[in-house]
């Protein structure tokens, strides 16, 4: 199993990632592990993201950002906007249950503007329908993580390697449809599936 490792670099040399969308801070910590300096922005109150955080429109602040030549001080962006209309999730069961069927694809108008910055940008989203191109999907099982979580970044400026799909050791332990199955890794539900 990996760890994570802290990069270090001496402060002033950091560069600086915009983290879009950025919820309770999970992918500017990777982001920070790896070296970067964080700012996040989000439209709900965080109260708890670890890093400098701006509350607002995450669109409307990167016009902002890009308007005043503020963009400039970044090296990177990063979007993660909201999966619920087409993820995974919202296929299926949870479709019939009027799951996802108000919420709004951000997609298209993510990807607009961090190409205007000129900067190298990642998109990032679940599984499911959302439209966003493939370049790098990634799994919990590649970086040793007992659960699974699969995500597809459309990197915007820059490529990556494909890393290897290491293959699934068995089931996601919990309830499906009413039985029990048991295996080698957990999912976070929230007040969805894994109960009786």
């Amino acid at each position: 199993m990996t760890q994570p490792t802290e990069i270090r670099r001496a402060r002033a040399l950091r560069p600086r990632a915009l983290d879009l969308y950025s919820c309770a801070g999970a992918a500017g910590t990777g982001y920070q592990r790896a070296g970067f300096e964080v700012d996040g922005c989000d439209i709900a109150d965080r109260p708890n993201y670890p890093f400098p955080y701006h509350r607002g429109d995450a669109l409307e602040y990167l016009a902002h950002l890009i308007a005043t030549g503020e963009i400039r001080r970044y090296a990177f962006v990063h979007a993660s906007p909201p999966c619920q209309d087409k993820c995974a999730l919202t296929v299926g069961t949870n479709r019939s249950r009027g799951w996802g069927g108000t919420h709004v694809d951000l997609v298209a108008p993510t990807r607009d503007l961090p190409d205007k910055t000129g900067l190298p940008c990642v998109i990032e989203q679940p599984n499911g329908r959302a439209r966003i191109r493939k370049d790098l999907p990634l799994c919990g099982e590649m970086f040793g993580l007992g659960v699974i979580r699969h995500r597809n970044f459309e990197l915007g400026g820059w490529t990556a390697a494909r890393p290897a799909h290491v293959p699934h050791r068995g089931r996601v332990r919990g309830y499906r449809h009413g039985a029990y199955y048991d295996g080698p890794y957990v999912a976070a539900y929230d007040n969805g599936g894994g109960k009786p």
